[in-house]
């Protein structure tokens, strides 16, 4: 931003969190422990100046937001504790709190690149059997409203407008095919559909959709998103950490770019490589099974 940029953004934001404290100019002044004549300087069109670091740091401390926000260099003002507990339990029929800003933060960042690295695969290109295979484990009725949220998802992705990025470990999708690890008890047939499904959904989805694999022998990625120039998010099993400074933003972007540099297979050949697994299971003796209910169909 360029500094006048800067002064207007800090002087808009300032002025917003006088009205929003309730308080006139000179009772917020004298709050902050400077003049009312100070503070009516900073606030003028006329000037071209920031206040002193410990005005900035006061107002900060005071109003609870941050300096990034008030300087317009983060989209989110509210300090917090910027670690979001996702409960395992879901209800039934609605989503949880978690979900909520998810979808949020996706309609949020409409218009911008949105930058994915999936703890398995990618979200919106899972099968209702996949996703109950998940969910096995906990408690409760099946999670009926991770179901509905991904489904969303895969929606939105389907708008024009839409721009996402994938990028995961070859080994794990080539893990996930063979049924090994954390898949063994995945049925063979239910791979085999999941499979299917991806290689609908990315040739469909393409080229707003963009699906790349970095070797995991090199590299490494925890989970996370990046919500355009608006926030990031780390996943850490249950809960995740959300970063809304520009700064952090730009480290985190900076790091997925760098996978896509590396990656090992490109979004043009991923419905290649996916076959290509598939092909691999068909060899295999097929066993009778139900047909599944993809995202969308009846």
């Amino acid at each position: 931003m360029k500094r006048q940029d800067t002064v207007q953004a800090f002087r808009e934001r300032l002025d917003e969190v006088i009205v929003r404290s309730g308080l006139s100019r000179a009772a917020f002044a004298r709050r902050l422990g400077i003049d009312r004549s100070t503070l009516a300087q900073i606030l003028s069109p006329a000037n071209n100046r920031l206040p002193r670091a410990e005005t900035l740091a006061a107002v900060a401390a005071d109003q609870q937001v941050s300096i990034d926000w008030l300087l317009g260099l983060s989209h989110e003002g509210a300090l917090s504790t910027a670690i979001i507990d996702q409960p395992f339990e879901i209800s039934s029929g609605e989503l949880s709190p978690a979900d909520e800003r998810l979808t949020r933060w996706h309609a949020e960042a409409a218009g911008y690149k949105v930058r994915y690295v999936p703890s398995s695969l990618p979200d919106l290109l899972k099968t209702e059997e996949f996703i109950r295979y998940e969910y096995r484990d906990y408690r409760g009725p099946v999670p009926e409203s991770r179901i509905e949220a991904y489904t969303a998802r895969l929606e939105n992705q389907r708008r024009p407008e839409t721009d996402l990025e994938v990028c995961c470990p070859l080994q794990s999708v080539e893990s996930f095919a063979r049924g090994e690890n954390i898949w063994r008890d995945f049925p063979l047939e239910a791979r085999r559909r999941q499979l299917e499904w991806m290689i609908r959904l990315v040739e469909e989805l393409y080229p707003t959709l963009r699906w790349f694999l970095f070797d995991g022998a090199q590299l490494y990625s925890v989970p996370l998103t990046v919500f355009g120039p608006i926030r990031a998010a780390v996943y850490c099993g249950p809960m995740y950490l959300v970063f809304n400074s520009t700064e952090h933003i730009r480290v985190l972007a900076g790091h997925f770019d760098n996978l896509i540099r590396h990656a090992v297979v490109q979004p043009p050949d991923m419905p290649k490589l996916l076959q290509k697994l598939l092909d691999e299971l068909s060899r295999r003796p097929r066993k009778s099974g139900g047909n599944i209910k993809h995202h969308g169909q009846a």
